[in-house]
């Protein structure tokens, strides 16, 4: 009997196609970039009484998202073998092979490229080199070595992660201020309790992976403990814009609030855990941080 020929038809090959882009939109970590650039609109809309210029406004998310997309396409290329024996990192592209290391790299080095030159030329150079060491800074600093090297790990290369307020402030009006810097501190104290929650969650995992989070070095009981002090620190520095007269009542009722469900979630974790509950803290910290700033972008037209 003869083999019966498949021909692919015009239809599967167009969709198949139509989806080539997609291993590379996951490589940007797209949630990740978008919760950032919530944070760069809010410092934009800080830096000024009234309406953000249009082009810093439009230009400045697009340079600064694409230079964060091209961040989080080097850390999937740098961590893309042990990427390969995590639960929660093994479906992503580099590891099942749906893009290659020269087409990952090249894509990118690319989007990094436009991105620098974007706001270098459109917006003004300050942001355009602070962008750039935030990219330098967790793409290499703490994805190639800090990850590998310390426990604090998330504490010192945090600080790359928390200046996106920053960026946005300087898109706009091309000059460092204090009440930025604040905001990078809000971030910057943050991000522990947020990420040692998760590696609380996937501990065997970065043990596998002989990744030294600090869970594994340090022992569980003591990541909740520093999850809780952590989260007081952050409350102390959620008030830091009502003390210097940059947010009003609302911002101090609503960072207040966030900040009280914060510490409970943590104390919760710390005295009452059950199964599941470091992700339902992680998760909580996304919440708190998407909230958090959105209250500051509606306390401040409230006011102006």
């Amino acid at each position: 009997m003869a083999k019966q020929l498949s021909i692919p038809s015009a239809t599967s090959g167009s969709k198949s196609h139509s989806l080539a882009w997609r291993p590379y939109y996951e490589m940007t970590k797209p949630k990740v970039v978008a919760l950032m650039l919530l944070t760069v609109l809010v410092g934009m809309c800080l830096a000024v009484p009234g309406s953000v210029p249009l082009q810093p406004l439009v230009i400045g998310m697009m340079g600064i998202g694409m230079m964060a997309g091209a961040a989080a396409a080097f850390n999937h290329l740098i961590d893309r073998k042990i990427d390969g024996l995590m639960a929660r990192t093994y479906n992503r592209p580099l590891p099942k092979g749906r893009v290659s290391i020269p087409k990952a790299l090249t894509f990118a080095i690319t989007l990094a490229i436009l991105g620098f030159v974007l706001l270098y030329t459109l917006v003004n150079e300050l942001t355009a080199w602070l962008t750039f060491a935030s990219l330098i800074g967790y793409a290499i600093v703490y994805t190639a070595y800090l990850k590998r090297a310390t426990p604090q790990n998330i504490v010192v290369g945090g600080l790359a992660g928390a200046m996106p307020p920053l960026l946005g402030w300087t898109s706009v009006t091309g000059e460092f201020h204090g009440h930025a810097m604040l905001l990078v501190i809000i971030i910057f104290a943050w991000t522990p309790p947020h990420f040692w929650a998760l590696a609380i969650h996937r501990k065997a995992e970065y043990a596998k992976v002989d990744i030294p989070m600090l869970p594994v070095t340090h022992g569980t009981e003591f990541t909740k403990t520093c999850i809780l002090l952590y989260t007081v620190l952050l409350a102390i520095a959620c008030l830091l814009p009502v003390l210097v007269g940059m947010c009003g009542p609302v911002y101090l009722v609503g960072s207040t609030l966030l900040s009280c469900g914060f510490i409970y979630k943590a104390w919760e974790l710390k005295y009452d855990d059950k199964p599941g509950l470091a992700m339902q803290v992680f998760r909580f910290s996304i919440y708190h941080l998407m909230l958090l700033f959105l209250i500051l972008l509606v306390d401040h037209y409230l006011w102006v």
